[in-house]
């Protein structure tokens, strides 16, 4: 029989429920609900951290952001969309921009943190979507934005810019 090349309302439903579930795990720093959402063997790419392999290894790049980086982390409120989901090998290759919105509680203020694009791949695991793969796009240089047109940029100014200085409460 040959391989579906869609998924079902249902599933891509179901696959947009993990991606809810996850940023409700990883932004409350709930480690019960996180498992949950990968597979034992999931490989996760994180741009300051890398890639690892499996529960213990992501539990604890979690932990290194939520308990070592935590002034950047609490507060944060992941949003995920535009969804483009195609079946793939089994399973589902969902691929999606993402927002950071960060609250800082010294400040009371709001803001973007990052912006960028993700390229996962799902599968269900016992009837329960998870990630097999995660891959964190974020954009921090003008090369990480996956542009397909040609860049002429003429308002561009020809002379590099100094980023802006990052203050303590960042």
């Amino acid at each position: 029989m040959p391989e579906a090349t869609t998924l079902s309302a249902e599933d891509r439903l179901d696959i947009q429920d993990l991606f809810a579930r996850y940023a409700w795990a990883i932004d409350l720093a709930d480690e019960e609900l996180a498992l949950t959402c990968f597979a034992e063997d999931c490989w996760f790419d994180h741009l300051w951290q890398g890639r690892v392999q499996g529960h213990e290894a992501i539990l604890k790049n979690l932990h290194e952001l939520w308990y070592e980086r935590q002034s950047w982390w609490f507060g944060r409120h992941h949003v995920f969309n535009t969804f483009l989901m195609t079946a793939e090998n089994g399973g589902a290759r969902v691929k999606s921009f993402f927002q950071i919105f960060q609250h800082n509680v010294d400040y009371r203020t709001n803001f973007v943190f990052g912006i960028g694009t993700r390229d996962d791949f799902c599968a269900k695991e016992d009837g329960v979507w998870v990630f097999k793969s995660l891959k964190v796009n974020a954009w921090t240089a003008m090369d990480q934005v996956p542009w397909k047109g040609k860049i002429v940029m003429p308002q561009r100014p020809s002379a590099p810019v100094k980023p802006v200085a990052q203050t303590a409460a960042e």
